[in-house]
C-alpha cells in the first residue's frame, strides 16, 4: 500500500539517484547532484510546507524506500486553487506509484488545505503522465501551446484539472491527442 510522507535526512541517497536520470533532472528547475545540495532540497521542501505555499511528499510504499514525490503547490488561495506534479524513480514507474501519489496529495489538498481546483500540465509526448493524470481523476482541458520550456526546447501541454466535487471515476483512459 502506497502512503505519502516527509522527505527526511535519510531520504538524500534516494533524492541524489533520481536527479541522476537525464529526463528528471532535465525538467527540473533545481537538481541536486551532492549529498549537501539533496538536504537543502529537503529542507527548503519542509520549508515551503511551513510557509503554506508548497507541500511536497515522498511517496513510499508501507516502511520502504522512496519510491517517488509528489507536490501540491497552492497557487492562488483567493481561488482555492493548487498545482499539482510528481514523479517517480525508474524502478517504480509502471506500478501505479504516481497515480497513487497523485490520488493521495489530492485528498490532502482538498480536505486538508481546503482546495477546490487542482491543475496539472504534462509535456504532450509524455503519454505516462496523462495517463497518470486521468487515472488520478484529472478531467483534460486542452493544449496549451508551447508551455513548458525545458533548457532551449519549449513544449506544448496537455492541461487537466480535478476539483473537489469531481469522482475520480470517469476519465475515459487515453493520453491527451492533438
Amino acid at each position: 500500500m502506497y502512503r505519502l510522507r516527509e522527505w527526511g535526512p535519510g531520504d538524500t541517497d534516494r533524492l541524489l539517484e533520481a536527479f541522476a536520470e537525464p529526463e528528471l533532472a532535465w525538467q527540473a528547475p533545481t537538481v541536486p547532484t551532492t549529498s549537501d545540495q539533496a538536504r537543502e532540497w529537503i529542507v527548503r521542501q519542509r520549508f515551503l510546507a511551513r510557509e503554506g505555499s508548497a507541500f511536497g511528499f515522498a511517496v513510499v510504499e508501507g516502511d520502504g524506500p522512496v519510491l517517488g514525490h509528489v507536490q501540491v503547490d497552492v497557487t492562488s488561495r483567493r481561488l482555492d486553487t493548487g498545482w499539482v506534479s510528481y514523479w517517480t524513480l525508474a524502478e517504480a514507474r509502471g506500478r501505479g506509484v504516481a497515480t497513487a501519489g497523485a490520488l493521495l496529495v489530492c485528498e490532502f489538498a482538498f480536505a486538508g488545505l481546503d482546495l477546490f481546483r487542482l491543475e496539472l500540465g504534462h509535456r504532450m509526448n509524455n503519454p505516462g503522465s496523462c495517463l497518470v493524470a486521468r487515472r488520478s481523476g484529472f478531467r483534460p482541458e486542452g493544449i496549451e501551446r508551447q508551455k513548458l520550456r525545458y533548457g532551449d526546447e519549449r513544449f506544448d501541454t496537455g492541461a487537466h484539472a480535478r476539483l473537489a466535487t469531481d469522482p475520480v471515476e470517469g476519465v475515459e483512459l487515453r493520453p491527451c491527442a492533438y
